[in-house]
């Protein structure tokens, strides 16, 4: 493929749906700016385009809820000049026309009329020509003149059904070969739909049901419990919990009302808001993943520019060596068909096509790849290095510790109390307690009366006569007047253990207090042992956490080694040193505090339920909340190497041995196109059916951990 058309675009200007650029087009590029403005018509979401040449501006209206003048602008720097040239080809979709008249040609050729045959020929090979011409001026001698060179040359040998034969088998190759690449940008951007969704707003006085595509920068919009709120804005009215961990990678619920910023794409677990919308559609958090699909486009990888380098420098030997033959043998039949075999159809696209499907191999399969580069520097790294919460573990709390401090009260009565109250909720604090309730050996429920539930603090209900309350340290102590002080060495010593402590009042005094943190994900020692059997040498973890429980998880999980007590810029630093000792780091994290990580290392990876920034700043995202899609991503990187290395040896030797049959004139020019538009074609279809996941890709059963309950 050629360079881009458009060498710059500067922002000049923009409202919603307008944009205005400044613009450059790359040296060499076609100037003509009526050319330039019917190829952006075709982008989608484009309403409609004006370009002024003399001032280099390029004015574009689209459609502000199907995309972005981000979008746009990528796919403007995306297009290459030889688009324009095949045939009218609208939205990039490669034309049959030159085909179906090359092949009209072809099969006419012994019916023509002798005097028919050499304009009927020249004139069905015109296009090759012209674009031969063109490249030869833009960038000297390509494989597009070298297969101009073998038609003209038998054309001068008046030889027209191998000329007729190899145009047609040129023109159907070219035309499979951009069917075949454009196969597989359209499996990434499959990963674009949207799902299908309405959304509740308020106009008029009035609350109503809209398509998301219909919400606008201003609409009040309402989310209730249960719903996942559709738009960044502010919270105008109401007043609720909302699980943030799509976003902010922290599990417990955070109180959200008046005044306070939401974020799209979390959820409602109790209570209702009415948001102020100021970010929608495409702007809005949820919808930046699409972004990341656009990138991965546009990116190409460092074996992908090897090899189009190698490409580049194999043509001039392709035609010494038709010289040579020339020199040898003074057959110009030996030196069409020599003509016929290059190297560089194969080798420019084969390797995208098979990075960009295993890219869409890895998204049907649970994650996202940001660009060839992130597969390529996957497949060479060697030391992995987890942060803890969220990663490593769950992100899902458990009870750890049940501690009563009023006699006649075990840890599983406070436990079975609690549970008796929370059961009738599904926060997950609530959910947490019911579960330990159950894992108990006699776990028992305490008749109430009615619940009451306190939005962001807790809930309430009368067991015998008296007021049980369980909820945070300030609802207990400042709402309900409950003391606490008095057991300040035990709560501070959870506290220290970086615990979420759920406080019990039971007849205007402290009863207890749950302890609760997140355990650890069933399957993160098999993901780790795996990742060894993938060659990967180190396996590391990073966490805020207390070094005595970030050692139990170490020895537990069978890393080499770990890192506890550290500050996000601590992170990091560690790595910089572990790159400086030669280490090509994967960084799996998933918090805002895992950001500067993430951009570091040799390749990062977020979590699904990790921050915003976390997954801007990682090269790979995972859509599901499974650590075994880390090790699926590391066996998909190296499977999807060992398919290009393949194929680049299949390449060399395929078109090697055409070269050479057709130098020893084995092979006419008619065969050696034949086989050498076969072969190409062959090996793209190799590459964009190859790609994928090995067939073992699960990590075996692993013991679920409990977790404990002390006194």
């Amino acid at each position: 493929m050629s360079g881009g058309w458009v060498s710059a675009l500067e922002p000049a200007h923009a409202t919603r749906g307008r944009v205005r650029w400044r613009y450059a087009c790359r040296p060499g590029a076609p100037s003509d700016p009526h050319a330039l403005e019917r190829a952006v018509a075709t982008v989608d979401g484009v309403r409609k385009v004006r370009i002024n040449a003399a001032a280099r501006a390029l004015v574009v209206e689209f459609d502000a809820a199907q995309t972005s003048a981000e979008r746009i602008a990528l796919d403007i720097l995306r297009m290459v000049p030889a688009q324009a040239r095949k045939a009218g080809a609208r939205n990039g979709e490669p034309s049959v026309a030159p085909v179906a008249l090359s092949a009209a040609t072809l099969l006419a050729t012994r019916s023509l009329q002798p005097g028919l045959q050499a304009p009927v020929a020249f004139g069905t090979a015109i296009p090759l020509l012209g674009e031969a011409v063109d490249d030869f001026l833009e960038k000297g001698v390509t494989s597009h003149v070298l297969e101009a060179m073998a038609v003209a040359i038998s054309i001068g040998r008046r030889d027209y059904l191998a000329a007729n034969t190899t145009s047609f088998l040129l023109a159907l190759g070219e035309y499979m070969e951009s069917s075949i690449e454009r196969r597989s940008d359209d499996l990434l951007k499959h990963l674009l739909k949207p799902a299908v969704d309405e959304i509740w707003v308020e106009r008029d006085g009035a609350e109503i049901q809209i398509e998301a595509g219909e919400v606008r920068v201003g609409d009040t919009v309402i989310a209730a419990t249960g719903t996942v709120i559709p738009v960044d804005g502010t919270v105008l009215g109401g007043e609720a919990m909302v699980n943030e961990a799509t976003m902010t990678g922290e599990s417990v619920p955070v109180a959200r009302r008046r005044g306070d910023a939401v974020l799209s794409g979390t959820l409602v677990e109790e209570g209702r808001l009415r948001i102020y919308a100021e970010k929608v559609g495409a702007q809005a958090a949820a919808a930046r993943i699409a972004d990341f699909v656009e990138q991965s486009l546009a990116v190409k990888s460092k074996t992908q520019l090897e090899a189009s380098r190698m490409a580049d420098r194999l043509v001039p030997m392709v035609l010494g060596l038709a010289g040579a033959t020339w020199l040898v043998s003074r057959d110009w039949e030996r030196v069409a068909a020599v003509l016929q075999a290059d190297y560089s159809c194969a080798l420019k696209l084969s390797t995208p096509v098979a990075f960009k499907s295993a890219m869409y191999a890895a998204g049907k399969s649970g994650m996202l790849v940001k660009g060839a580069k992130a597969l390529e520097r996957l497949a060479e790294a060697d030391t992995f290095v987890f942060d803890k919460t969220g990663t490593l573990s769950t992100g899902k709390l458990e009870v750890t510790d049940s501690v009563a401090f009023k006699p006649g009260y075990s840890p599983e009565d406070l436990i079975n109390l609690a549970a008796s109250v929370e059961e009738h909720y599904f926060h997950p604090l609530a959910l947490a307690v019911v579960e330990a309730s159950r894992r108990l050996d006699s776990p028992r429920h305490f008749d109430h009366k009615e619940v009451e539930f306190i939005v962001a603090h807790g809930v309430a209900s009368v067991i015998d006569g008296r007021r049980i309350v369980v909820g945070s340290r300030h609802f207990v102590e400042d709402d309900e007047g409950i003391p606490v002080a008095e057991h300040r060495e035990v709560i501070d010593r959870l506290h220290l253990e970086g615990k979420t402590l759920l406080y019990i009042g039971f007849g205007g005094e402290l009863l207890g207090v749950l302890a609760l943190r997140d355990g650890l994900r069933a399957n993160s020692a098999g993901t780790i042992r795996r990742l060894r059997r993938l060659g990967v040498k180190r396996v590391l973890m990073l966490t805020g956490d207390h070094p005595e429980r970030a050692r139990a998880m170490a020895e537990e999980l069978g890393l080499d080694d770990f890192h506890a007590g550290l500050l996000p810029q601590d992170k990091a630093d560690i790595l910089q040193r572990l790159a400086a000792e030669g280490a090509r780091i994967a960084f799996v994290g998933d918090g805002v505090n895992d950001a500067p990580a993430l951009s570091g290392a040799h390749v990062g990876i977020s979590m699904h339920n990790g921050a915003d920034v976390a997954r801007l700043a990682s090269d790979l995202a995972l859509l599901e909340d499974d650590i075994a899609r880390v090790a699926d991503a590391k066996a998909l990187a190296l499977a999807t190497r060992r398919l290009i290395d393949s194929n680049f040896k299949l390449t060399v030797g395929l078109n090697t041995t055409i070269l050479s049959a057709a130098a020893f004139g084995l092979l006419t020019p008619i065969a050696a196109s034949a086989l050498h538009n076969g072969t190409t074609i062959a090996i793209l279809l190799r590459a964009l059916a190859g790609a994928g996941l090995p067939r073992d890709r699960r990590t075996g059963p692993v013991a679920t951990r409990r977790g404990k309950v002390s006194a």
